[in-house]
């Protein structure tokens, strides 16, 4: 077997995942690139491993380990972008800047506006 042809499709996918990454602003098509990104890591694993030819199967168990943290990760990753989207209304990246409750923020917000313009 050739180790360059899964080699560069697993770039490929790693390469999209980063893509996916930076440019996205959707919490859940980032899940996705970090999910692409997890998969690119598994295809090398397993390529590398069939390429050596471990005894052992290595490669085939770290992939085992991957996609279960993989699944942890994605599963606390909604439960995280569900309730952001419950308690904020939007699952943009760009406007999630406050880690804190929104209404315990709007106060502040109001102590520093000019005495005029309060309303």
């Amino acid at each position: 077997m050739h180790l360059v042809y899964p080699a560069v499709l697993a770039a490929l996918l790693f390469c999209v995942g980063v893509y996916g990454v930076l440019a996205r602003r959707n919490v859940v098509l980032v899940l996705m690139s970090v999910e692409l990104m997890l998969n690119a890591v598994n295809l090398n694993l397993v390529a590398f491993d069939a390429w050596l030819r471990d005894a052992v199967h290595a490669g085939q168990a770290l992939t085992l380990f991957t996609i279960t943290v993989a699944a942890a990760e994605i599963g606390l990753g909604l439960a995280v972008v569900l309730l952001v989207f419950r308690t904020r209304g939007t699952a943009d990246v760009d406007r999630l800047t406050l880690l804190g409750d929104p209404s315990e923020a709007a106060p502040e917000a109001a102590a520093t506006e000019p005495e005029g313009r309060a309303a």
